[in-house]
């Protein structure tokens, strides 16, 4: 799709993650198994034929890049245009913080969208597992000639609190915007948008000038009826993660076949960085059900209900139960682990008994020996 340009912003850490984003920015934090969170979005993009990407970050951005590289897994290294990483080097920030929203962001980066050579612009975020139809989205907007196309979802994916929902009038087009509410109405936005460059110039220009920082706010809500601003529903599986808790909810939503069916739809595959694993050993008492397992684990005890990442090891007698185990952990023997998030490289001793809940799962920060 030659004349839609991609901006996904990767700026924001979310603190309610706790240990799960203390090491790392959120569009990088694994999730099912061997992607992380970015890989969605990007691979939403290329899948459209989106092949010009600038990718906006600010703070704890390293994790992120050590993943995606030269963004050679999603077709994006190329000579012209391709991915570029865009870090916060022109940007005058406020007390050296991130920044204050999506339009400061996109302020920081002007003489990038300058540059732009299509005539369109999709704005999207890195931190949630969706596959979107990002060509008929932009098919949609041409054809209703929108100023504005707002991807949106029939179900509500997060906390009222978190989110924004928007209500249409009788011809379809929105007419109202609720921030945050107490309680969710109408179509949960996903905060991604398609414009025309000249119009996202423009709203940028405005913004700077007028010291206007939310996108939502400043420019959605107080426009509502001067720009054409039209829905696309997107009726798919979403994962948004707001919480430690919604994280290990929506990690578990993947042993669904139908969940999975959907997140990771063939005709529009999600792309992550390759590590040539080697094929899983389980050993001749191994016990493993209801699992999502990716390569280059090794498994000698018993496993239900869960998802392990690449190269875990479950050594014989140990106990794996409802529990999300990341990259390199390793469970010794004798070890029982029930309702557990575990970060890269943890390590749980002999013997040890980890046991958290459902609706309050346990997390272990990156590198933990416990």
């Amino acid at each position: 799709m030659n004349d839609l340009h991609g901006i996904l912003f990767a700026y924001h850490s979310n603190a309610n993650l706790g240990e799960l984003t203390r090491p790392r920015n959120t569009c990088s934090l694994p999730f099912g198994g061997r992607y992380r969170l970015v890989d969605f979005m990007l691979s939403n993009y290329v899948n459209a034929g989106i092949y010009d990407v600038g990718l906006i970050v600010h703070e704890s951005y390293q994790s992120l890049l050590d993943h995606i590289g030269s963004g050679k897994a999603w077709e994006l290294s190329r000579k012209h245009g391709g991915l570029r990483i865009l870090p916060p080097f022109g940007y005058e920030g406020k007390g050296g913080s991130e920044y204050r929203g999506s339009m400061e962001a996109l302020s920081g980066v002007y003489s990038y969208l300058q540059n732009i050579r299509q005539d369109y612009v999709i704005l999207g975020w890195g931190d949630m597992a969706v596959n979107l139809p990002v060509s008929h989205i932009f098919q949609q907007h041409l054809d209703t000639g929108a100023d504005i196309t707002v991807v949106c979802a029939t179900q509500y994916c997060s906390a009222p609190g978190n989110c924004e929902y928007v209500t249409l009038s009788q011809d379809g087009r929105v007419n109202d915007l609720a921030i945050h509410p107490a309680a969710g109405v109408g179509l949960e936005s996903l905060e991604a948008y398609i414009m025309s460059k000249k119009l996202l110039l423009d709203i940028v220009e405005h913004c700077s000038a007028h010291n206007i920082y939310s996108f939502s706010r400043g420019v959605l809500q107080p426009n509502l009826h001067e720009l054409k601003i039209i829905p696309y529903v997107h009726r798919g599986y979403v994962a948004r993660f707001p919480s430690v808790s919604s994280y290990f909810s929506d990690s578990m939503d993947l042993l669904d076949k139908r969940v999975r069916d959907d997140l990771f739809n063939p005709d529009r595959p999600i792309r992550t960085k390759d590590q040539s694993n080697p094929s899983t050993y389980y050993g001749p008492n191994a016990v493993a059900g209801n699992c999502l397992v990716a390569d280059g684990c090794y498994i000698e005890g018993e496993v239900d209900n869960s998802i392990l990442f690449r190269g875990v090891i479950v050594e014989k007698g140990a106990k794996v139960s409802h529990s999300v185990l990341m990259q390199g952990t390793v469970v010794k023997a004798g070890a029982s682990l029930s309702y557990v998030i575990t970060d890269k490289n943890v390590k749980v001793n002999e013997g040890r008994t980890l046991m958290g809940h459902s609706t309050y799962p346990l997390a272990i920060a990156k590198d933990s020996i416990v």
